[in-house]
């Protein structure tokens, strides 16, 4: 394009006026979300625990409510006549120079897209007149702000235990701590053991992010040391005390510890952020295996998160030759699930129809999932990306799948050319399903143990989120690859609220004693935990070792208490690091020594592998 073609190219007043809409549709979503990401650090300073949670969950609803706005104010104010081609191409050329100083140019584009998807005939989705790819970069993008993305200390010159004591006082949160000095001499013993007998090099040094992560009851300092060469990741949780007094728990520098808080099973984080990319590419430096995809999730910005997905799927099917097949393990009564080979996620699609027992439709499934977008996962639930009319090459499928597909969704798969569309499907990260994980295991004792205490606990954190999952065979649980088991199938899970945990009655003769069915009444949310063993402890080993670990699952006492604990507005603690690094894991006096505890080795050997 010559320098004299260009301006011709933009003179049209609808692109333009159409174009700033957009930006000031997405400036609006930015600044309500990060309106919310900072009152989260006052819900934690007062310990406003249910106000934390529904904010939370408001804050997911955002992005969608705002291209809402911005479609309908563009579908009132121009007549789809006038947005020709020619103005499609334009508008977006005003956007990209729209963007070109703005703090947040990878969201805006994403919100762009979105718009845009939503006016367009899906024949357009991937052609010139949105992102098909970034244009803008993020690179180097400096705050506006006084306060930089991340602060740099130097404990050469301070000392270390002044260092940290500063690290936690800039953030100047507005609640007293228990006993900082002592805090922060455990954090100093944690590091110093980290550090070993490593010399420390003239550019010793600690960077931390400038915002606190918030998410549930606990605030999160991120951050990493330099020495030398070597880079160790670290994250500090706040938590509150049964005083009300803040306390730092523990010192998280496992990587996999700290892989596992940022995980794909837990609730988006509340961050305060002008630049998100940065933020983005500091952490990146502390998990370099996670995609960027799902870092931007984890700071709750599902969207771009799902974006960057999308693209990172397209360049691994443009490279792969692989081809999608049914997934592993049982098939389900209500989802057909499908992968590729060597792509680590599955795909799932609602069945049209569901034999009995289930009772239930469509959109029935649809509103369980959505229950689990805004609820709080706890670690133990999966993360679903959900699209709408994906596009898939048809010969990347097995024919078999391809049949399998027609008969039990007809509804939402069609064929148009050498595509092959599916017009609802969700997206999970792919796990190991427990009931062969278990199998796999069998010979193995110490596995087997540790799989039915992950069962248990999975079960028990989310019982503690008010989650029952309803359907608690091992198929619908998986095994991630740090062997920790989440629970994927959400069909039929309910609040603990709306359940009634009953005990089974006593048969009263002979006959009722030998009833193939129930001879009492059963409602439609009764549960009978006495029941669970009958279906989910058959084999002798697995029988032991749940028992050993969680028999009280299978009384209703349990469940009743923990139910009459969630009515009474209680807000349960759940951990996403073992309890055993804890400082006060008992009691506040009750501290571990330093060097009982093993620490991993340095987290990366040359800073240019960042």
């Amino acid at each position: 394009m010559t320098q004299a073609a260009f301006p011709k190219l933009l003179r049209s007043q609808i692109a333009f006026d159409i174009a700033h809409t957009i930006r000031d549709g997405f400036d609006k979503h930015y600044r309500l979300f990060r309106a919310t990401s900072k009152e989260a650090r006052q819900h934690f300073e007062r310990g406003a625990w249910a106000e934390a949670q529904t904010a939370a969950r408001a804050r997911i609803d955002f992005y969608d409510q705002r291209v809402q706005e911005c479609v309908q104010q563009l579908e009132d104010e121009y007549d789809p006549s006038d947005l020709t081609d020619e103005v499609w191409r334009e508008l977006k050329l005003h956007y990209i120079g729209m963007l070109s100083d703005h703090r947040q140019p990878e969201l805006a584009e994403t919100f762009f897209n979105s718009v845009c998807c939503n006016i367009l005939h899906r024949s357009y989705f991937n052609n010139e007149f949105i992102f098909v790819r970034p244009v803008v970069s993020t690179e180097y993008i400096e705050t506006a702000e006084p306060r930089p993305t991340y602060r740099v200390y130097y404990p050469a010159a301070d000392g270390m235990h002044f260092t940290l004591q500063r690290i936690i006082t800039n953030f100047q949160l507005d609640a007293q701590f228990a006993n900082l000095a002592r805090d922060v001499e455990q954090v100093e013993a944690r590091l110093q053991e980290l550090y070993g007998d490593a010399r420390l090099e003239p550019n010793h040094q600690i960077q931390v992010l400038s915002s606190l992560f918030f998410r549930n009851k606990g605030a999160y300092i991120v951050g990493k040391s330099i020495n030398g060469n070597r880079v160790y990741p670290f994250v500090v949780p706040i938590l509150h005390n049964r005083h009300g007094e803040l306390i730092l728990d523990t010192v998280l520098c496992d990587p996999e510890q700290i892989a596992i808080l940022f995980s794909f099973t837990r609730a988006y984080f509340l961050v305060d952020m002008e630049v998100p990319s940065a933020f983005v590419q500091f952490l990146r430096t502390l998990m370099p295996r996670k995609p960027r995809s799902e870092i931007y999730t984890i700071l709750g910005l599902q969207k771009q998160g799902k974006a960057l997905f999308y693209r990172d799927y397209l360049q691994h099917l443009k490279h792969s030759s692989d081809l999608f097949d049914s997934a592993p393990g049982i098939r389900g009564l209500v989802m057909l699930v499908f992968a590729l080979p060597s792509f680590p996620y599955v795909f799932k699609v609602i069945k049209d129809f569901y034999p009995p027992p289930k009772e239930t439709t469509r959109a029935q499934i649809k509103e369980k999932y959505l229950l689990v977008k805004h609820h709080d996962r706890v670690g133990r639930m999966a993360d679903t990306l959900e699209y709408s009319n994906v596009a898939f090459p048809r010969n990347r499928f097995r024919e078999e799948l391809i049949a399998e597909l027609k008969q039990f969704a007809p509804s939402l798969v069609e064929e148009e050319g050498d595509q092959l569309i599916i017009r609802h499907l969700y997206i999970e990260r792919r796990m190991v399903p427990l009931n062969l994980w278990l199998t796999e295991k069998e010979n193995d004792d110490a596995q087997l143990e540790h799989g039915m205490l992950e069962y248990g606990n999975a079960i028990k954190e989310l019982v503690a989120a008010n989650i029952f999952p309803g359907d608690m065979l091992y198929k619908n649980f998986g095994v991630t690859r740090h062997q920790r088991v989440v629970f994927y199938d959400y069909d039929e899970i309910e609040y603990i609220t709306d359940c009634k945990f009953r005990a089974i009655p006593e048969p009263r003769n002979e006959e009722e004693e030998m009833a193939s069915e129930p001879w009492y009444p059963v409602g439609k949310h009764d549960v009978f935990p006495e029941q669970f063993g009958s279906f989910l402890l058959g084999n002798p080993k697995i029988r032991k070792y749940f028992l050993k670990h969680h028999a009280d699952l299978l009384t209703p006492d349990y469940w009743q208490a923990r139910k009459q604990r969630i009515e009474q507005g209680l807000v349960e603690d759940v951990y996403p690091y073992p309890q055993h690094i804890r400082f006060y894991h008992k009691e506040l006096s009750n501290i571990p020594a330093a060097g009982s505890i093993p620490l991993p080795p340095p987290f990366m050997e040359t800073l240019e592998n960042e």
